[in-house]
């Protein structure tokens, strides 16, 4: 699935030296503003425990994990949304996202230069809320005045979009994101927020502290700014010391990786968490397709029903769809082999109305 995570962030917080630690590419990382103009995309795997158990007892010719791919985008100011800095280009950028990670500087280093000169994390973070919402309002504006026009003929459709913009426009002017107000939508006034209008502010949003090398396990006194001011807004915050995770990176061996997580007191490096909450951002699930050729990790939407799931591997596979084999993934840790399983009666065969659950171990029977 092409879905697409963008880091956004004000120039120097670390989003592109994230980046690089994320997807081992080259972003250009430096101590100016607008060091990244242009977006760089890469592919970073999502850790799953799940995939090299199942690896281990099925011993495959190959074992291929699931993806998400990840989006460096350029630095934004104030005034953005009137073309300030790289405004429209970054604009432009974050709106074919499919969700954000909001890279905010928490750490204190008179080195690395701020953009407005010292170091408020809340700033900061309402400096590009304020940007989007802004963009968003003139998105909604330009639409209002189409609707309000085809609204007075008196469609349905357009009275029942009219009533939408006008309540979405008074909770912008109020300095609210969009995805605050969506769950009091209904499905056709999402639509038009998410789809139609593709509103900056309704994207789902993880914040992303960039704390120093002592506060990777404790926090510091900017994050708890930080996590204070999102409080409200149901959004997900984790802590990163970017410069570590860049020397991780660097790391050859995986051995030199363990030795140095250990000294820092750390149980994994902080992409696989960032990484994986990226992943539940999007509201995706894992299903896994286990032989002897290939275990491989698949993703799908959380809800995706049988067929879906199927199509995920070739759309074949969805039009002929006659039913999945489904084993529990802890079934096939505890009986070590699908043969087992069956035995053991634990297979269960499903129509197109399965729903699919996070480490399902699937077998699709189709007809083209």
């Amino acid at each position: 699935m092409a879905l697409q995570c963008g880091i956004v962030g004000l120039p120097n917080v670390g989003k592109s030296t994230l980046f690089n630690a994320l997807t081992s590419g080259k972003a250009l990382a430096a101590n100016y503003p607008f060091a990244t103009k242009d977006p760089n995309v890469g592919m970073i795997t999502v850790p799953d425990v799940r995939l090299d158990k199942l690896a281990e007892l099925v011993n495959p010719q190959r074992t291929l994990p699931t993806s998400v791919e990840i989006v460096d985008i350029a630095g934004l100011i104030k005034g953005a949304s009137q073309g300030e800095g790289l405004g429209n280009q970054f604009l432009a950028n974050i709106r074919e996202v499919d969700a954000i990670v909001h890279v905010v500087r928490c750490f204190d280093d008179d080195n690395v230069v701020h953009v407005d000169g010292n170091v408020n994390p809340v700033r900061d973070k309402e400096i590009i809320d304020l940007e989007l919402g802004l963009k968003d309002l003139e998105t909604v504006e330009k639409r209002l005045e189409k609707v309000a026009r085809a609204a007075k003929v008196g469609s349905k459709d357009d009275l029942k979009a009219l009533e939408t913009l006008t309540l979405v426009k008074k909770h912008l002017e109020s300095g609210q994101a969009a995805r605050k107000l969506l769950p009091e939508l209904d499905e056709d006034g999402r639509y038009l927020v998410v789809k139609e209008l593709a509103l900056l502010t309704s994207k789902p949003t993880l914040y992303v502290c960039n704390v120093d090398e002592g506060s990777m396990l404790t926090g510091n006194a900017h994050a708890e700014a930080l996590k204070a001011a999102v409080a409200g807004e149901n959004a997900q915050v984790i802590l990163i010391c970017a410069g570590i995770e860049a020397q991780i990176a660097e790391m050859e061996t995986l051995e030199e990786r363990a030795e140095f997580l250990e000294m820092m007191g750390l149980t994994e490096p902080g992409k696989n968490i960032l990484i994986r909450a990226c992943y539940s951002l999007l509201n995706l699930i894992t299903y896994f397709t286990a032989g002897e050729k290939e275990v491989r990790a698949w993703t799908v939407r959380k809800g995706a029903k049988a067929p879906e799931a199927a199509g995920v591997i070739h759309s074949d596979f969805e039009k002929g769809f006659i039913r999945a084999e489904v084993i529990k993934y802890q079934d096939f840790i505890t009986y070590g082999s699908e043969p087992k399983v069956k035995e053991a009666g634990k297979m269960a065969v499903e129509g197109k109305e399965y729903v699919v659950t996070d480490g399902d171990i699937m077998h699709f029977r189709f007809n083209v």
